[in-house]
Parts: C-alpha cells; structure tokens; sequence
C-alpha cells in the first residue's frame, strides 16, 4: 500500500513545465511560385505526390528499384540507423520514469563464538536516485531525442530516393551507350563499304590515295567508338548491379535510348513551392531543428534545481517461511534531496547560449536545404521546358543529315559529287545521331532529376516512435 502511493506520488511529479521555446514553422524563404518565362512551359499550381511506378513505366526498371531497396547496402545501412535512433530515445524517454528495483537478502551468523547461529531474511522494492523533472530537463531532451528519430527516418527516406533516381539515371545511361554503340556497328559497315570502293577506285586510277585515307578515318572512328561504348555499357551493368546489390537479369535492361525516353513520364503539371517541405531532406533539417529547439530547453532547466528522490519499502524476518508471516517487520525509508548550481563560472548560462547559437546554425541549414531544393527543382523545370523543341530540332537534323549523306553518297558513286562532299555529308550524319542520343538522354535523366527534386513520394510524418 505504501508502496502503491509513493509511485502515485511520483506519477504526479512527473508533469513538469518545459522551458524549451515554443517552435512555429517559418515562411519558406523562396519565392511561393516557380520561376516564369520562355525557359518554363506548363502551369505549376498544385502537384499531388507521385510514385516512381506512376513515373518510371518500364517493367523491367521497375523490378531493378523493387530489387534495389531490398538489397541495396546504403538502405540498410539507413534502416540500421534508424533502429538505433529509435532504441537511443527510448533511452533517454525512460529516464522520465522512476527505476524500480527488487532486492533480496539472507543473512547467518552469531555474535559471539558459542552463541548459536541466527537467520535472517529480508525482500524490498526501492526506487534509486529519481529526478523529478519539474522544469522539463529530461522532457526536453526526450523530445530532442525523438526529432533526432524522426529525422532519421527522414534520412532513410533520403537514402532511398537517391538510389531509385540512381538507379533510373544508370539504367538511362545503360539505353544511351547501347544505342551508341549499335550506331557505331552500323557506321562501321557503311564506312567500310566506303573503303572497300575507295580502294578498288584507287586500284583503277580513278581516285587518289587521300580518298582512301579519308575513308579509313570514318572507319577508324566508328571502330574506335565501338571499343569505348562496348566497355561503358559493361561498366553500366556493373554500376547497377552494385546499386541493386545484387545480379541482375539481362532482360531487365533496356534496348535503346529511343524506347527507354518513352517510359520515363515527367510529373504531372500544377505545384507550388509548399511541396518541397516534402522532401526527406528538408523534413530531415525540420527535424533536426526541432531536436535543436528542445535541446535550449535542457539548457534553461539545468539552471535551476533539481529535486532527488528515492525509497525503500520491504520486509525483514528470522526466516525464510516467516517473512511474510507474523514474524516479518516492515521496513520503509524514503529520501529527498535538491541540488542548485550556485557556482559555474558561467558554465551554464553559457551552455544555454551555446544551444541557442546551434538552434540558430540548424536553422540556417534548414532554410539552405529548402533554397536549394528551390534551386533544384527551378533548373529542372527550366530544362524540361526547352526539352521538346531541342528534340524536335536534333530529330530534323538527323533526318536531314542523313537524307544529305545518302544523296552524297550516290552523286559520288555515280562520279558526279567529290568524295569530299560525300565524306563530310557521313561525318554530319553520323554527328547528328550522336547529338540526338544525348539529347534523348539529357531529356529523361531531367524527369529523374524533377522526380527527386521533388521528393518523390516522400510525403507524411514519419512513423510514431515507442
């Protein structure tokens, strides 16, 4: 019974003030639209969150970021740092509550040599050295260690966007040197169906030996072309597999950039710039913010004192049956104790603003996190603006060019054109195609690139910690 209500007791002590000062979310510094002008195409207002699957519409990209966030090192990595997170504030939060320990006891002896030994036995329960928290000290350093958690949580989602948009860039990048290198496949024939009559023309005494040698260095282009994108697409497979963290299937991987740039879709049109409060990092720097916040509140409460209290309460008896028995004693003992800081040299004033000077970096870092998001996002969207037109224009230049190469071709093997003309027409084609595959490339790894400068589907609270 005594017991019962020296833990009520405590229970109302527990209810402390919280000397932290009070966190209000401040306006975002960037402007609350998105740029305008001929670079911006599209009216951003409101933009829902989107999953990748809604985004990266290729099967086969879709398993490899399945495959990825179940075996990729850094996620988990980023869960096992969450765990600790989560156990280092259940630390903390447990010293909100008293400790409360069982003890046991069997004592045999006698007082002098030819008195017969006695027995005695004893069971308690004690609350050790207990801080009541009356001015929010350990409340606010629970509440420190809880936005620590969540921010780590943040984090891990921070991990996992950045590998789905690895993962979708390398795969892009895979598709760019595969049709690369199929360019130089085709080159290579045509170039060396050019030597081949440049050389039977020089063996007639129709055309001179720097013909031929012009020739060959189209040829020798493509061929070298050939080597290098051969080893960059297996230097591709190796990137992702190490990003999947695991092999993976050839199938999965695209054919060409032209199919690869269809599956990739851009976000819907309509968001503000409110949507980058979204993003796992600038939810991550809120966190942390508010972890600096409460940590000025443990500082304020260390000012003043504390209040220690501990207790006893247990039974002794002359043997083991008669503990609990007529012949048990009760045996309570409680303590009280106040400590105040009379003398610290300024220690803790000083500890106080030291908390206010790191609330104050942290918060300079969270409003860099949301401008450069800001930044991030604008560029993208300042690219995926002009991205229609540079396609359409590298298309037609493609087209012409080859159309131009093909007429060149056949003006010289029918003598009328110089195999000069011919030569360069090839080498504009072959240029051209070239420039369209980076341009493919540039357009879909910009999707990515608008994908993560949102946040992904990163939206909501992270989970409740317990």
């Amino acid at each position: 019974m005594r017991m019962r209500s020296a833990l009520s007791l405590t229970a109302l002590l527990l209810a402390g003030c919280s000397l932290a000062p009070r966190y209000e979310r401040g306006a975002a510094p960037v402007p609350p639209a998105w740029p305008t002008g001929n670079a911006y195409a599209g009216d951003y207002a409101n933009l829902p969150s989107a999953s990748y699957r809604d985004l990266f519409r290729d099967d086969g990209l879709q398993k490899l970021i399945a495959l990825a966030l179940e075996n990729n090192r850094d996620v988990r990595q980023a869960a096992a740092n969450i765990e600790r997170a989560r156990a280092q504030f259940r630390i903390q939060r447990a010293e909100l509550f008293p400790q409360l320990d069982a003890n046991a006891g069997l004592t045999r002896g006698s007082a002098v040599s030819s008195a017969p030994a006695t027995t005695s036995t004893s069971a308690s329960l004690s609350i050790p050295s207990y801080e009541i928290d009356l001015f929010g000290r350990i409340r606010s350093l629970t509440d420190a260690a809880r936005n620590s958690y969540f921010a780590s949580q943040s984090d891990a989602q921070a991990v996992k966007l950045a590998l789905i948009g690895d993962i979708a860039t390398a795969w892009l990048t895979y598709a760019a040197d595969k049709s690369r290198l199929d360019l130089s496949a085709a080159t290579i024939v045509t170039a060396q169906k050019t030597v081949d009559l440049t050389q039977a023309r020089l063996s007639g005494g129709v055309a001179p030996r720097t013909d031929l040698r012009q020739a060959q260095t189209i040829l020798a282009t493509a061929q070298s072309d050939l080597a290098r994108y051969t080893t960059a697409i297996a230097q591709d497979r190796n990137l992702i597999e190490l990003l999947v963290g695991a092999p993976i299937d050839p199938a999965l991987l695209p054919s060409s950039i032209e199919t690869a740039n269809e599956r990739i879709a851009a976000p819907a049109s309509g968001m503000s710039s409110e949507v980058l409060l979204r993003r796992p990092d600038v939810m991550a720097a809120e966190y942390n913010l508010r972890a600096a916040n409460a940590q000025i509140g443990a500082a304020r409460a260390a000012l003043f004192p504390r209040l220690t209290l501990g207790g006893l309460i247990g039974l002794i008896g002359p043997s083991l049956e008669g503990l609990f028995g007529n012949a048990g004693q009760d045996v309570s003992q409680g303590t009280a104790s106040a400590t105040y800081p009379i003398f610290q040299a300024g220690a803790g004033r000083a500890n106080v603003a030291a908390s206010k000077a790191q609330r104050d970096a942290v918060l300079a870092a969270y409003e860099k996190a949301i401008q450069t998001a800001y930044r991030e996002v604008a560029d993208a969207l300042a690219r995926q603006g002009t991205m229609t037109d540079q396609i359409n224009a590298d298309r037609l230049r493609t087209t012409a060019a080859q159309d131009a190469y093909t007429l060149s071709d056949a003006r010289y093997r029918g003598g009328v054109d110089s195999f000069l003309q011919a030569l360069d027409a090839q080498r504009s084609a072959y240029a051209a195609q070239n420039t369209l595959v980076a341009t493919l490339l540039t357009a879909a790894t910009n999707r990515v690139t608008l994908y993560r400068a949102l946040g992904g589907e990163a939206a909501g609270e992270p989970a409740g910690a317990n």
